[in-house]
């Protein structure tokens, strides 16, 4: 990694609803439809719903405050399939930082059929217009929500932190929220991978339990590699 990831504990999150428009988006509407045909060529199971995306935010005292735009799935992949153009705008979501009894961490191959086949991630989602509760953006829902529906795992049944772990690196923000299971890596894996043979299309191929940093995919973006070595203490074995 050429930046350095930023660590943040944040107690509350305090995100708003706060429309406008997006210039990438209205600059780029040509380069994005062409974008989103060739993906879908690709991927034909690919859908062009809407997303959230971050335009302004601050940390103060524990507390991240951060405003959301709504666009298009289309120009959402057609910015970060650039590199992420520089205006402003940050990708910023909630992620179940999911942990077995035995310390080991649990993350899922991204299936197929998906944009992102084959990364490996804890449970997330892009925030998307469900996650809007009157004006504000309700990121913990929305990790909850994406828990279950990825693992199929009930949140009620787990240990989840109070407070977020804030991973700061490039153009991406990840909210971090540890949630342990009373299972063992072994016995976890286990359940979920059931659940995953039980869905017709589920959105993971299989899990990987990372129990050390030598355990850490390749296949896996930057900044969760950080908070990896962060959560690990960059422990080897």
């Amino acid at each position: 990694m050429s930046e350095a990831p930023a660590f943040i504990e944040i107690a509350r999150l305090d995100c708003r609803f706060e429309p406008r428009p997006w210039p990438f988006a209205a600059e780029n509407r040509a380069a994005i439809e062409a974008h989103w045909r060739s993906l879908c060529e690709a991927k034909p199971a690919l859908f062009n719903g809407r997303v959230l995306l971050l335009h302004r935010h601050t940390i103060e005292d524990g507390v991240f405050r951060g405003a959301y735009l709504e666009t298009d799935y289309a120009s959402f992949m057609t910015w970060g399939n650039l590199g992420f153009p520089e205006d402003g705008m940050r990708n910023s979501f909630s992620m179940a930082a999911l942990q077995a009894a035995d310390g080991a961490f649990l993350l899922g191959e991204m299936a197929a059929h998906t944009a992102n086949a084959g990364a490996v991630y804890f449970a997330a989602g892009t925030p998307d217009p469900t996650d809007i509760v009157g004006e504000k953006v309700d990121l913990e829902a929305s990790v909850m929500r994406e828990l279950t529906e990825e693992t199929g795992l009930d949140p009620a049944s787990l240990d989840i932190a109070p407070g977020w772990t804030m991973v700061a690196l490039g153009p991406r923000i990840a909210m971090m929220r540890r949630m342990r299971s009373p299972l063992d890596s072994g016995a976890l894996k286990a359940k979920i991978e059931a659940y995953l043979a039980s869905e017709t299309q589920p959105e993971l191929a299989r899990m990987h339990v990372v129990r050390n940093t030598r355990d850490m995919p390749s296949a896996m973006p930057d900044f969760q590699r950080a908070y990896l070595h962060h959560a690990l203490g960059y422990r080897t074995g």
